[in-house]
């Protein structure tokens, strides 16, 4: 999420009510959750687990619940709640637009239908088609020749909460989705917005029936999402993938190029790319496979120890 115009870390801690450290002329050029951080972006961290990794990641500003000694060239904000602070500037610089307050930019040839739903700053490429029932919120961007089939949602905000012992704090939305060229979407799927930046989904990619993918997930190109897939939130998945129904993914594991994932399969760990996977966990096929075997034969061993 860009900052338009930038700001620097004390422009932003006087607006917070907070205190700013270190490097504080610099500029600000975005707000970014951990997961996707770059250079010039404002990050927040509330927990001592991940201090470290927020202060020597590629943020360069920190806003902190403790008063720590601003890494080189790095400003720190320190407040009392980052978390709330964060969402603070979240609704500061994109709050929600209502959902006929722009119409979309729609490209030639494309085909809408009319009980579709489309919010406001939308863009949508040439020659789609947008099937009845389909939902797509704010922010959102189509390419070309893009088929999202019928009662679809793209763009519903993320799963990504704070807790408390009041109970859950929402992180408020800055993101978006970007969906490339030639993708087609089957009917009932979601594809949540990113939490400060978009969830993609690359170009020629093809994905069934019922799918849901997380939000800041990155599909990468020429992939085959089968029905029932469950992405979680930050994923990685690189070009070519094939992952058949009802895999499971949790939150910001990467699957490497070419790599395929039999049905049911559940990860847990990261996959090397060019190999085939099965189980759950999910390892190599052909070693799970043999594991499938060898459980087969286990009433059979027993039965000869006994004798």
């Amino acid at each position: 999420m860009r900052l338009d115009p930038p700001r620097t870390a004390a422009q932003l801690a006087e607006q917070l009510g907070a205190t700013a450290k270190g490097n504080t002329q610099r500029l600000v050029t975005g707000l970014n959750e951990i997961n996707r951080v770059e250079e010039g972006d404002l990050v927040f961290v509330d927990h001592e687990k991940y201090y470290d990794k927020a202060l020597n990641s590629a943020a360069t500003t920190i806003l902190i619940n403790k008063d720590v000694e601003p890494p080189a060239g790095k400003a720190i904000i320190i407040c009392n709640d980052p978390c709330a602070a964060y969402n603070t500037l979240v609704r500061q610089v994109m709050p929600r637009q209502a959902w006929d307050s722009q119409d979309p930019v729609v490209g030639e040839g494309t085909e809408i239908h009319r009980s579709a739903v489309i919010g406001a700053n939308v863009r949508i490429g040439a020659d789609c088609l947008i099937m009845p029932g389909v939902v797509i919120y704010e922010n959102t961007r189509i390419g070309d020749r893009v088929t999202i089939h019928a009662n679809t949602v793209i763009g519903s905000d993320p799963f990504y909460y704070k807790k408390r012992p009041s109970g859950y704090d929402k992180m408020v939305p800055g993101g978006s989705v970007v969906i490339e060229d030639d993708v087609e979407i089957g009917a009932l799927c979601t594809i949540d917005r990113g939490v400060s930046t978009d969830t993609r989904i690359g170009a020629g990619t093809k994905i069934d029936n019922h799918v849901q993918v997380g939000h800041d997930t990155l599909i990468g190109r020429q992939c085959l999402i089968a029905s029932h897939v469950g992405i979680s939130g930050a994923v990685v998945i690189e070009d070519n993938v094939t992952l058949w129904g009802q895999v499971g993914v949790p939150s910001k594991l990467r699957i490497g190029k070419g790599a395929t994932v039999l049905g049911q399969s559940g990860l847990i760990n990261s996959l090397e790319g060019g190999k085939t996977y099965f189980g759950s966990p999910a390892g190599e096929a052909k070693m799970k496979m043999r594991e499938v075997a060898l459980i087969g034969k286990l009433p059979e061993l027993f039965k000869k120890l006994k004798d």
